[in-house]
């Protein structure tokens, strides 16, 4: 078996939180591997831990997808701001003798640094075109986690599980290594919640990850990458679980066109024809120009528009969100006008220093450290592992209720023919549940 063939059986996907099966990603030839580790979402912890405890294996599993990939350059990207955490992986790659296989490059402390779009050319000078993935421009982009769990899939170690940070208002902020299928109520546990009531939770980071508005629940997946607690009052809650019917009227209501929110667009400052006054403009006034709506698409959906530029507390994303969906009902797809982009003149001087977007989202009180922490096994006796946790279709179930499972052992494969990543039991154990949704283990 082939190193993509151990990384596709190993149900490898990005961890970062989009969920590409990474067997197909590093498929193609590229002439740059990047490493995000540039955690730019507002509190996010994960990563710098895992390259902090697991600086080996990470490494390792970068070298091997550098060789799989057949890049010229493997670069791994943190913020510079971590200076003691680039120091000890420079240590690791020296003893390690990788220093002619990869270098670090340092990224500002902005917010989305760890957008691809902005890594790959923060790293690389580049880059990728409206619409367009990493490797339109040459580059590869893989998250920290994924290249530990690449070298578990060299040693033949499939994905069962997953570096997690509980943060905002708990009592202890932790980072935990926990099996696939945890459910959040035992990682609310862990970081000293008995009691939920008043608590809301935010599936990811606070700007791009989902509100979870039917209580706080859930199960971990191998995309999972914080859980944000916040109090149900708190500001910043109530921005992102806004209806986009009640968005749109507010949006309406006034909208001034003051092009702040253009003006401060990460996919903007590189050169795309992404303008959110526009997408306001074109939703507010019914406006028929597909060529405009159509701009909407190019939305990475960062949130900075919507959380930090608008003056006067706007809902610019939510514009782009309307338009998308009205394009995505009728099949209509942005087409670009041009192949060459260069970013703005002025984009240096409006890039987003992440303190500040931290401050502007009322974030500043929760912005601590989230120690790595072990977590015993015997407090996990239970898991649901998704069935669909990747881009692509989900997984069909290969055993029966009742079944005796290992860790490590295929539960859920890939239809034949289709984009996807096979689910792995997570803990020995039976097997008690099978829906349309998950399958359900009970240790022991």
């Amino acid at each position: 078996m082939d190193l993509l063939e151990s990384i596709r059986d190993a149900g490898v996907i990005g961890a970062g939180g989009a969920g590409f099966p990474t067997h197909v990603k590093l498929g193609s030839k590229a002439d740059y591997l990047l490493m995000n580790g540039a955690e730019c979402e507002p509190l996010s912890r994960a990563d710098q831990y895992i390259m902090d405890v697991y600086p080996d294996e990470v490494i390792k599993g970068f070298a091997i997808a550098k060789e799989i990939c057949q890049a010229d350059k493997a670069i791994i990207g943190i913020k510079g701001v971590h200076d003691d955490l680039i120091a000890h992986m420079n240590e690791r790659i020296a003893a390690l003798g990788m220093s002619d296989v990869m270098e670090i490059g340092a990224l500002p402390n902005i917010y989305p640094a760890g957008d691809e779009h902005v890594i790959v050319h923060e790293l690389t000078g580049r880059v990728v075109p409206e619409g367009g993935i990493p490797i339109a421009a040459g580059c590869i982009v893989i998250n920290a986690e994924t290249t530990y769990n690449i070298y578990r899939a060299s040693e033949g170690k499939p994905v069962t599980e997953k570096f997690v940070s509980i943060v905002g208002d708990v009592p202890n902020r932790i980072t935990v290594k926990v099996p696939v299928g945890t459910p959040v109520l035992t990682l609310l546990k862990l970081a000293g919640i008995t009691d939920t009531t008043g608590l809301a939770c935010i599936n990811g980071g606070p700007m791009m990850g989902m509100p979870m508005k039917d209580g706080i629940g859930g199960y971990v997946t191998k995309k999972s990458k914080e859980f944000v607690i916040l109090p149900s009052n708190h500001g910043h809650w109530k921005r992102k679980t806004i209806s986009l019917e009640a968005a749109r009227r507010v949006d309406k209501t006034s909208c001034e066109q003051c092009r702040m929110c253009t003006d401060n667009c990460p996919r903007h400052l590189l050169g795309h024809n992404l303008q959110p006054h526009m997408s306001m403009r074109v939703m507010n006034y019914d406006l028929k120009s597909i060529e405009l709506k159509a701009t909407a698409q190019l939305c990475s959906s960062c949130g900075l528009c919507e959380y930090y530029s608008c003056p006067i507390g706007l809902y610019p994303k939510s514009a782009n969100d309307i338009l998308k969906n009205e394009l995505r009902e009728k099949g209509i797809k942005y087409q670009p006008t041009k192949t060459e982009f260069k970013p703005l003149r002025m984009r240096s001087s409006r890039l987003i220093p992440s303190k500040r977007l931290i401050s502007r989202i009322g974030l500043t009180q929760f912005d601590l450290p989230a120690p790595f922490t072990e977590v015993p096994e015997s407090e996990i006796n239970e898991v649901k592992i998704m069935l669909h946790q990747n881009v692509g279709a989900g997984c069909e179930p290969i055993v029966a209720v009742g079944d005796h499972v290992e860790v490590g052992q295929m539960i859920g494969k890939i239809p034949e023919g289709k984009l996807g990543a096979p689910v792995h039991a997570s803990i020995a154990g039976s097997v008690s549940e099978i829906t349309p949704e998950y399958i359900a283990i009970r240790r022991g």
